[in-house]
């Protein structure tokens, strides 16, 4: 691999890191603000950073380019982490986690039909099954209960297919400006999406739970890294290493989240989590492996 090559890779790593803590992030602002007040929060407060880290305006390139921005922020966006959080109110966070996992095996199966040049091979699908069992048994560590509820459980695949095609758009769309540009205008579109959903969720707008430190602190988190930092690298990383590829770094996120959780809220950590990591790295090696790509499921 070249030295680009491990750069996006190293990049891809730290941006799963980031994601990884999120949950953390989350679970400590739950808190204080609803999930729809959380995104919303999130979101502009990022849009406003994104700006000022780049603000320069340009002229729209194309009818189709716009359209694939608007779409790629209302589905990496809103509905991502709208149907991901409200899925958590009817369902297991078990249950929601693992389900959502499925999204880089949906997104390699959308990258077939819709990218020219990531078909499905057959170690794309072992590789992927073996990861996603290794998530498993993370998400599970040790304690196998799953209680379906069809709502709850639709929503998180609803959230794990809109990641899949927030994936596909950022790989498809063809721009010449910037990934920071890029990135401030899918985060304008979120906050332009979200805007119907706050009739149906109204938001308080009570700002006195950011007297807080760590209220503040997480929802900064959640803005500066997770979204400035993280979208901008992962887009890179997509236009990089294709969809479907960088997406399965996604499976390293749970056994992260995981480690995060032992070491800061002293969750514990057990044999099934470390026999899960083990199929984590082999599911992820075997899928990158480049001498089968031009071996294609039939």
């Amino acid at each position: 691999m070249t030295f680009s090559g491990n750069r996006y890779l190293l990049l891809a790593f730290l941006t799963v890191i980031v994601w990884s803590a999120t949950f953390i992030c989350t679970k400590i602002l739950l808190t204080a603000f609803s999930p729809i007040e959380i995104l919303l929060y999130r979101f502009f407060l990022a849009y406003i950073l994104m700006f000022a880290v780049y603000p320069r305006v340009h002229k729209p390139e194309s009818l189709k380019t716009e359209a694939m921005i608007f779409f790629a922020g209302l589905s990496g966006g809103t509905l991502y982490f709208l149907c991901e959080n409200f899925a958590l109110n009817f369902s297991l966070a078990s249950n929601v986690a693992l389900i959502v996992a499925t999204a880089p095996i949906l997104t390699a199966v959308c990258a077939h039909f819709f990218l020219k040049n990531e078909k499905l091979t057959r170690f794309t699908v072992l590789g992927g099954v073996i990861a996603f069992i290794g998530v498993a048994l993370v998400i599970f560590n040790g304690k196998f209960v799953l209680n379906l509820n069809p709502l709850g459980d639709i929503l998180a695949l609803l959230s794990s297919v809109s990641w899949a095609v927030y994936s596909i758009l950022i790989k498809k769309l063809d721009s010449r400006y910037s990934f920071y540009y890029i990135t401030r205008k899918i985060f304008f579109w979120t906050l332009v999406t979200v805007l119907p959903f706050l009739f149906i969720f109204p938001v308080r707008f009570d700002f006195s739970p950011l007297l807080d430190w760590k209220i503040t602190v997480n929802l900064l988190i959640l803005s500066v890294f997770a979204s400035c930092g993280a979208y901008v690298a992962w887009n890179k990383v997509i236009s990089v290493f294709g969809a479907t590829r960088a997406n399965n770094f996604i499976y390293f996120i749970p056994l992260l989240t995981l480690i995060e959780s032992a070491i800061i809220l002293s969750e514990p950590l057990t044999f099934y989590a470390l026999l899960g990591a083990v199929f984590i790295v082999g599911g992820v090696y075997i899928t990158g492996r480049k001498k089968v790509e031009r071996e294609t499921v039939s």
